[in-house]
């Protein structure tokens, strides 16, 4: 594990500017077939705040207080009844929602797969109570939404996965890993464990050595107290009982530390978690923007593992 210099911390920066251009270029995305509210009711943990929610345009989005769900569906003849819920990175400061979100969803009902992309709250004291689990309670309510929605959008309910980008790769590790806690109301004990994992250069550590700095100040703050670090460090809270995972990383990877991954892998091989993993050689940060190809081995994983159909 290495920690984190300031002439790394220069490099972060300029590794964020270059990936927002790539995201800027990314091709526009054709519409979902429904959005879906994440609550009917009141949002939890948030408290009122004159925030507008901007990026449309760009599809980076920040300033979200009514966060959705987008539904991407199969064709019929295709449709597997698995179900991913797709989460954009951005550093929990923005949501990378068209570049890392639609596009992937597109791609994953292409495969028969039915395509969630979560639109969530990114941690924030002017609209929380709680800063550090909001962004958990939008990751599990949308598991228990399609879960409970799951004959109603076509979904086998035994088949819904989590899909994470970078922060969002945090953020859909948090989930496979904190889902014996519910952080909202779940009167009716629905499971939040999500079936499968697919984290793509996912932050997974909070601790000095390892975290991706910009990520750990927007969700714990800037001076974080130690039992907030390592609940978070998602790799110190796998179980035997954690989903099983696919996980990809570059190994050049000069914004969020390939480490991250191989932590994560090591905990779940050594607890016995089936776990997959591609490390290429090259590529930095967002590499999904420069590899067109990277998709295959995770349909291949997933067909290996029965949850989609082998043609």
């Amino acid at each position: 594990m290495k920690r984190i210099s300031s002439g790394q911390t220069a490099r972060n920066a300029r590794s964020v500017a270059a990936l927002a251009g790539w995201l800027l270029a990314a091709p526009l995305a054709a519409k979902a077939q429904e959005i879906i509210p994440l609550y009917h009711a009141a949002v939890p943990n948030s408290k009122p705040a004159d925030v507008q929610e901007t990026g449309a345009e760009s599809g980076v989005l920040k300033g979200i207080t009514k966060p959705t769900l987008a539904y991407f569906k199969p064709a019929a003849d295709k449709a597997s009844g698995a179900a991913v819920i797709v989460i954009a990175g951005g550093g929990y400061g923005v949501v990378v929602y068209k570049g890392e979100g639609i596009n992937t969803a597109k791609a994953l009902a292409e495969q028969g797969v039915a395509a969630f992309v979560l639109k969530y709250r990114l941690p924030g004291d002017a609209i929380m109570t709680d800063k550090k689990i909001g962004p958990l309670q939008d990751a599990q309510q949308a598991i228990k939404l399609v879960r409970e929605n799951a004959a109603k959008w076509g979904v086998d309910a035994t088949k819904i996965g989590i899909m994470g980008f970078s922060a969002g790769g945090h953020l859909a590790s948090t989930a496979a890993t904190h889902f014996e806690k519910a952080y909202i109301d779940n009167p009716t004990n629905i499971s939040l464990r999500p079936d499968f994992q697919i984290l793509v250069y996912p932050v997974i550590s909070m601790q000095d050595s390892l975290t991706h700095q910009g990520s750990r100040d927007n969700l714990l703050g800037k001076s974080p107290s130690r039992p907030d670090v390592e609940l978070f460090s998602n790799d110190l809270q796998v179980r035997a009982n954690t989903p099983p995972a696919y996980l990809t990383h570059a190994a050049d990877d000069k914004l969020v530390d390939v480490d991250n991954s191989i932590v994560y892998f090591e905990k779940l091989r050594r607890l016995k978690v089936p776990v997959e993993m591609h490390i290429y050689p090259k590529g930095d940060h967002g590499f999904i923007f420069r590899h067109p190809g990277w998709m295959e081995p995770l349909f291949a994983w997933m067909k290996a593992n029965n949850w989609v159909k082998n043609k």
